[in-house]
């Protein structure tokens, strides 16, 4: 065989420093949920993969690395791939990959330059340097990057091991297309923390029960399985985020690949699943309606054109009534609001007193009448 990098035990080259990683070490690092596809490839077998290095190397978001953990903070587990929060130790080395990350009641962190010590942003397995933080949490957990991982065909990134991909549809997708198109909800919010993924399992769980086959998925956020896992426990029968097609977070993400994202997703989602179409696909857009990618899909002609009606989350009275306004300056179609305002009677009462459309408690959604409602409001329009 020709000999290559991939051959050699160690090499260094223009700055670049390849150190083979026996299968062994590879198998028993614990890994994260971000990286659950890159884990299964290992699981197969672990062979032929080296841990690149130095000080040319830039990482990318995406790009799956080794890291030791120095120090625990905010994050004292990590996410596995199949969502156990495994408990970190100091010493500990684990497998992540690079990713920015715009949480508001978190971390505002960035992928470094170099492969520079750097810190665990995410519990879902997201390697970052944060930049701000929320005054009332810990630190984050700082790791010190051991190298990305390489096999045979260059830095492993987690979009090369992903299922699905923004740029071509799966086969199931491409045969759906020209059929008619399932009803779309999208769930929105003020912020972090809104109530959105509450509201769009309480939604799913309610449609389920009544009747109705309902497919789920998440278009932007942070990579971590609560919320898909979420998704599948109120009964969605098929579940998909942009973890899916290779992204560990959506943040700084050129803006026609988030475009393309929710378009791609609500595709795939409408697909058939042994043979039944669902009647119903819900999405969910995470972070508030001012954060900087919501804000462009909202304003957007391709929202309007893919999604059918939106319910609104919102965590108090004020951001009910304000959010509400945004939408429907942007044009957008609001069936009801729901959400963390829905746990108090009195910002309950306050909202609803002002509100031009229906105010709905969260776990109401999971009643098959008033989950039904919601559709009923996209026939009274159509």
């Amino acid at each position: 065989m020709t000999s290559t990098l991939m051959d050699l035990s160690s090499n260094t080259f223009d700055g670049e420093y390849r150190e083979p990683i026996a299968p062994a070490r590879l198998a028993r690092i614990p890994k994260a949920y971000t990286t659950r596809f890159v884990a299964k490839s290992i699981e197969q077998d672990a062979s032929g993969y080296h841990l690149v290095s130095g000080p040319q190397i830039k990482p990318q978001a995406g790009d799956v690395v080794v890291a030791r953990v120095l120090e625990i903070g905010k994050h004292t587990r990590l996410e596995s791939p199949v969502s156990r929060r495994q408990l970190l130790f100091p010493g500990q080395e684990i497998m992540v990959a690079y990713g920015n990350r715009y949480a508001p009641d978190q971390f505002l962190a960035f992928v470094p330059e170099s492969l520079e010590p750097c810190h665990l942003i995410a519990a879902g397995g997201i390697a970052g340097e944060v930049k701000e933080m929320h005054a009332s949490i810990d630190a984050a957990t700082s790791i010190e990057p051991i190298g990305l991982l390489e096999d045979e065909h260059g830095i492993v990134n987690l979009s090369r091991f992903a299922p699905l991909s923004v740029d071509a549809p799966s086969v199931a997708a491409a045969n759906a297309v020209g059929s008619a198109r399932p009803r779309v909800i999208a769930v929105l919010g003020t912020s972090m923390n809104s109530g959105k993924s509450t509201t769009l399992g309480c939604l799913v769980n309610g449609l389920t029960n009544a009747g109705l086959n309902v497919a789920a998925g998440k278009s932007t956020g942070t990579g971590a399985g609560n919320d898909p896992n979420l998704f599948h426990d109120a009964g969605a029968t098929r579940v998909v985020d942009f973890t899916d097609f290779g992204y560990p977070t959506t943040f700084l993400l050129d803006y026609e690949t988030v475009r393309g994202l929710l378009s791609s997703m609500i595709q795939e989602l409408s697909a058939a699943v042994d043979g039944t179409p669902p009647d119903v696909v819900v999405i969910e857009i995470a972070d508030g309606v001012y954060q900087g990618e919501t804000s462009r899909l909202l304003a957007d002609p391709v929202y309007a054109s893919l999604v059918d009606t939106t319910l609104f989350s919102a965590a108090d009275a004020l951001g009910a009534v304000a959010g509400l306004d945004v939408l429907q300056r942007s044009n957008v179609n609001v069936a009801a609001v729901s959400g963390l305002v829905t746990a108090s009677p009195l910002a309950s009462a306050e909202a609803q007193g002002v509100l031009p459309v229906p105010l709905v408690g969260t776990y109401d959604l999971c009643d098959a009448d008033v989950a039904m409602g919601i559709l009923d409001s996209l026939a009274e329009r159509s």
